[in-house]
């Protein structure tokens, strides 16, 4: 049985999309297109570095990161982004949601320009202190996911949440498509004011000193969309539902709230303290009554988002036999280090642009039409579809004839992955627990996400080298090869259906409704109508 709703929660779940949604949305989503940008700037330069700071005198190729730096360089952010979403999670729900938002960007600002800095001369110096600074940076990184999900959560609208919760995500695909066209403007600047030889012609002269600058500002420039969000996220109140529920501070949730929405609304102090001081209310994450009520929605959001990231981030197996099929790419040697980063950004800007951006927003569109169920359940299906449409004919796509249509494939793959579960498993963590633990149970969903990253981008890497020992990339083991890895791609994302059915479906609901904070207990519930004899207004309301 559901309790009168607050006014100013209920003011916030009927209004009508007005300038603060938006406003909330671009705040929040400059977060996460500096996000998109930090965590993927880096595949940009992986080639630069090698060049620079592992050039082998006398080699036929151009030097490249060892396989333990390159994993060390690409994945510690992601390392420092697990532990970010679990403590800033945490942290979200015991001091609130502003207070720790713009620590996190601050991290991110003072990161990504430290990134940049790594300073020494020899590869090991180089290559720790950049270690260390993305670390922090992902750190930073990882307090934005819950934060940004659940601020935009609590401020929208019931009738289209899903949309701006979607909308914050979806800046991700312009973060990445800012990454690719920052390091095209500046290689193809440093080329033309520094030109130089291809590798094959002079090994030594094809890498400029100069080109050392190129990588440094490519990651510099993270900084800067970061600190002009920052006076803005300071400008933002706190969520009414946080200091209403959590914080039971009646009278300042209504007084933020009259100023957003522009209308007059109630304190209620006398209703925020019965429904906090009611028994049942106070439930904590590792508790019998969280887990009798979420647990499965925990288990649900945990397990859809870590192996939607094992597939999502293993595109990168195929990623330069992709480019170097249809052309974009040509072999290392033929060209210069700079021409090398341009053509490697150029070919990542028009995925993103063809790709990955309009999933995303395919996503804002429909996600409270037909919902987040639907979305996230064709979304797995359409990738376990293609991914076995490309595994099991593998050596059908690897003839010269049909490289396109391996590429149609592929692309399509991660279309889905865009307008389905990367998208909903973002948005729904964000809906359906209740306010005093949102926040905390995002960033446990978004932590199991970042798992699975580094078991698909990392993991896949190892086991898609070849079987033959003589095939497999310099310094890498022999592995399943990437028929096998493809195929259990497709096997990973058909578990994504079968555990998507653990998540409810949130569209058109108010946060309290999904969260059941305005349901009883049912144990109370009994004990309440045999002494009060059906008065509805005396039951408890878990908040």
């Amino acid at each position: 049985m559901a309790k009168e709703q607050l006014q100013v929660l209920n003011a916030l779940d009927l209004a009508k999309t007005q300038w603060y949604h938006f406003t909330a949305i671009v705040i929040a989503g400059m977060g996460f297109f500096t996000d998109a940008y930090d965590l993927f700037c880096i595949s940009l330069v992986t080639k630069l570095l090698g060049r620079i700071y592992y050039h082998v005198p006398g080699a036929q190729k151009p030097g490249t990161l060892p396989p333990n730096v390159s994993a060390a360089v690409n994945g510690v952010a992601f390392c420092g982004t697990l532990a970010g979403q679990l403590f800033f999670g945490w942290l979200g729900d015991k001091m609130g949601r502003k207070r720790v938002y713009g620590l996190t960007l601050m991290l991110m600002v003072v990161a990504s320009i430290a990134s940049g800095l790594s300073f020494g001369d020899k590869p090991k110096a180089v290559m720790a202190t950049l270690c260390f600074f993305r670390f922090w940076l992902g750190f930073g990184i990882g307090g934005d996911y819950p934060l940004s999900a659940t601020i935009m959560s609590e401020y929208a609208n019931k009738k289209t949440r899903g949309a701006f919760i979607a909308a914050v995500f979806a800046m991700q695909g312009f973060g990445i498509l800012a990454g690719g066209m920052v390091a095209i403007i500046v290689s193809a600047a440093f080329k033309a004011e520094f030109p130089a030889p291809a590798y094959e012609d002079n090994a030594l002269a094809s890498t400029v000193p100069q080109a050392d600058y190129v990588w440094r500002l490519v990651l510099m420039f993270g900084a800067i969309p970061a600190a002009l969000t920052y006076y803005w996220r300071m400008k933002m109140p706190e969520t009414a539902r946080y200091t209403a529920l959590v914080a039971k501070n009646a009278k300042q949730a209504a007084n933020d709230m009259s100023k957003v929405l522009q209308v007059e609304l109630e304190a209620e102090q006398d209703k925020v303290e019965k429904l906090t001081q009611e028994p049942g209310n106070d439930f904590g994450l590792l508790s019998k009554q969280f887990l009798q009520r979420h647990g499965l929605h925990l288990l649900g959001t945990t397990t859809t988002w870590f192996l939607l990231d094992i597939a999502f981030y293993s595109q990168n197996l195929f990623q330069k036999d992709i480019f170097s099929a249809i052309g974009w790419i040509p072999p290392a040697k033929t060209m210069n280090a700079l021409e090398e980063v341009f053509r490697i950004a150029r070919a990542q800007t028009l995925i993103a642009l063809c790709s990955t951006v309009p999933g995303y927003w395919f996503t804002v569109a429909l996600i409270d039409k037909i919902g987040r169920f639907t979305i996230q359940l064709m979304g797995f299906f359409f990738m376990t579809v293609f991914m076995f449409a490309l595994a099991i004919p593998y050596n059908h796509w690897t003839h010269k004839d049909n490289r396109i249509g391996f590429v149609t494939i592929y692309s399509l793959t991660f279309f889905f992955a865009n307008f389905g579960p990367n998208a909903t498993t973002f948005v729904v963590p964000a809906e359906i627990f209740p306010a005093r633990l949102r926040s905390t149970c995002h960033g446990i969903s978004a932590a199991a996400g970042k798992a699975g990253a580094i078991v698909g981008a990392f993991g896949f890497l190892y086991a898609a080298q070849s079987t033959d020992p003589s095939k497999t990339d310099a310094g890498y083991p022999p592995g399943i090869g990437v028929k096998n890895s493809l195929i259990v791609l497709g096997c990973v994302n058909f578990l994504g259906i079968l555990f998507t059915f653990l998540v409810p479906e949130a569209k058109g609901k108010s946060l309290e409704e999904m969260s059941k904070e305005n349901d009883e207990e049912m144990e109370t519930v009994t004990v309440i109508e045999t002494s009060a004899q059906g008065r509805n207004e005396n039951r408890t309301v878990p908040v």
